[in-house]
């Protein structure tokens, strides 16, 4: 008994923290695996996670903050072998859109508010997560997921220029920036201008040659060293400054006004989102490439803890990063092993050279997030979506204008306001089709080589039927027999995708059809369903006129019966008239 309870406890674990199976079962040989891919992820997350300090509007002590912890937390309770947690492009973007209003210039208050709202999305992951919402990864569509992401990175691309070239916007808004960016370039500091350009060289040149080595930790220790060696900042070129351990002050917390936690719980749960979407892309992507499988409600949970995780140790927000993700991956990582080593090396950093980041020129950063930035614009996707599908051409096009109009916050709302109006649109009128019979017997839509048959309409209402769209689908059963050039007799309805749950408007709107019918001579046929619909009918009480509905099993079980409906008519007919 003992061993059954203890064996029962030990499997809740493993269900919780499904990363603890991976080193209970650890193989040793993946090890020189893990280790060079933990070196690596560790080299590109060191100078990205500074340059994501910069974006949000904090220190670059909460950069490596944010880092070290989540990466343990996820190694232990994600499901994905591969994925590395940390800061990211896109919600480190939108977090700054979010805070810098509320907090003004104090960098203290906004520090605050940062580690507020990350605590606040890990807790909108855990309880998502409890309640299996893994769904709601499907909730941003990819429209307008690239529509935000392009938007998003022209943003930071634009505000990350004049960091590179050392001079600061007047204005608050992107358009305006863009307008006056050919006034700015006039005040280019030529020193940083020309740190910018080198930082950007190394980049380049370490991609196409070495593209396995870490571009951005090699810009940032060469860049760095000669920032020391001849002391930048007397050519006005701007450091980073003293990088200490410190936490925010716990007078600020006493003194931390409570009211403005309200203006953090909307953003917090949109950030959420996307931050699980963006995840997930990258967690399926790498689970389908290497063949395993993962748990979306598991990693919904798995991000709350190590957002949660970051906030405590005084960090901002981490998702999912594809570009470690992929740097993990390419070097050959096995397990969740990775992130415990690139963790390790990170907090070594943090415990004993603060004191040479200090000299990190802030404009090799603005390089390194325009650079990282780059892979994110996709306009190609858009065109294509022109080709293809140009309803999702308008929802991601809308997105990006509407990033760049209105700003990131205000336009992943409208985004997706528009991808819910979308879908109500296609609920309340969604496609539909006439079928008919080729010469196999087979049922296709209506073409060529499928003909309708005598006397008799094949309907098929691609959307749940419900008291929205009720009327609309009675209209159009309407419409066609009375446009029909021959007299119609039968209508059968394939009830299979319409007639999903039980709702009284539907069912009385099938009674108001079948009188419709009647008047017409014609007889309703809903094909599949047979019993459930039956039985709705008599709970609802509501009694169509059985002489003008019948109830059948199957599309074909319909054409049949109909078919040899139309054979003894025409036998009584050939009958009448001997």
């Amino acid at each position: 008994m003992g061993k059954l309870v203890s064996s029962t406890f030990f499997q809740k674990i493993i269900l919780w923290m499904p990363g603890l199976a991976s080193f209970l079962t650890y193989k040793r040989e993946y090890f020189s695996f893990d280790l060079k891919a933990g070196l690596s992820v560790a080299a590109v997350s060191l100078p990205v996670s500074i340059a994501y300090a910069e974006l949000t509007g904090v220190g670059a002590i909460a950069g490596l903050y944010s880092t070290i912890l989540p990466l343990i937390v996820y190694a232990l309770f994600g499901s994905s072998k591969q994925l590395i947690v940390g800061p990211d492009t896109a919600t480190c973007a939108v977090v700054a859109a979010v805070v810098f209003p509320l907090a003004a210039n104090d960098p203290i208050l906004r520090w605050q508010l940062v580690v507020l709202l990350t605590i606040m999305i890990g807790v909108w992951c855990i309880i998502a997560g409890k309640f299996h919402l893994g769904a709601l990864a499907d909730l941003l569509s990819q429209p307008i997921l690239i529509g935000l992401l392009n938007g998003i990175s022209i943003t930071i691309i634009v505000d990350q220029l004049a960091k590179t070239l050392g001079f600061r916007y007047d204005y608050s808004y992107l358009i305006e920036r863009v307008a006056y960016f050919p006034l700015k370039l006039l005040q280019t500091h030529l020193g940083t201008a020309f740190v910018s350009f080198i930082a950007l060289l190394i980049l380049i040149v370490l991609k196409k040659y070495k593209p396995r080595y870490p571009a951005p930790l090699f810009a940032v220790i060469i860049m760095t060293f000669f920032s020391w060696l001849f002391n930048f900042q007397y050519f006005g070129i701007q450091i980073i400054g003293n990088v200490t351990g410190d936490y925010i002050p716990i007078e600020a917390w006493v003194d931390f006004d409570k009211g403005l936690m309200r203006n953090l719980v909307v953003p917090s749960l949109n950030i959420a989102i996307i931050c699980f979407v963006s995840m997930m892309i990258t967690v399926r992507s790498f689970a389908t490439k290497n063949n395993y499988e993962t748990n979306a409600d598991v990693e919904f949970k798995a991000l709350g803890m190590a957002n949660i995780a970051a906030g405590l140790s005084q960090g901002f927000v981490v998702s999912g990063t594809s570009s470690r993700t992929a740097v993990n991956d390419a070097n050959g990582g096995k397990t969740q092993l990775v992130s415990i080593i690139a963790a390790t090396l990170i907090g070594f950093v943090v415990l004993f050279l603060l004191s040479p980041l200090q000299y990190i020129p802030t404009c090799v950063l603005g390089v390194i997030l325009i650079y990282s930035t780059l892979s994110l614009v996709n306009f190609q996707i858009i065109i294509r979506f022109f080709k293809f599908d140009r309803d999702a051409f308008y929802l991601s096009l809308s997105t990006f204008i509407a990033v760049l109009l209105i700003g990131i916050i205000p336009g992943m709302a409208l985004a997706v306001l528009l991808g819910l109006f979308l879908f109500l649109r296609r609920v309340f009128r969604p496609n539909d089709q006439l079928l008919g019979i080729d010469d196999t017997g087979r049922i296709h839509s209506l073409g060529q080589d499928v003909k309708p048959i005598s006397n008799t309409i094949i309907y098929r209402f691609n959307s749940p039927l419900t008291y929205f769209n009720i009327a609309y689908f009675k209209r159009r059963i309407i419409s066609f027999i009375d446009e029909a050039e021959e007299p119609i007799n039968y209508v059968i309805v394939d009830a299979i995708p319409c007639f999903t749950y039980k709702d009284v408007s539907v069912l009385s709107g099938i009674s108001e059809l079948v009188n419709s019918l009647k008047v017409r001579n014609a007889v309703l046929i809903l094909s599949g369903r047979r019993k459930t619909i039956k039985n709705w009918f008599k709970q609802m009480n509501i009694k169509p006129d059985y002489d003008y509905i019948e109830f059948t099993y199957d599309l074909y079980f319909a054409v049949k019966l109909v078919q040899s409906r139309g054979h003894m008519e025409n036998k009584d007919n050939e009958d009448n008239d001997d």
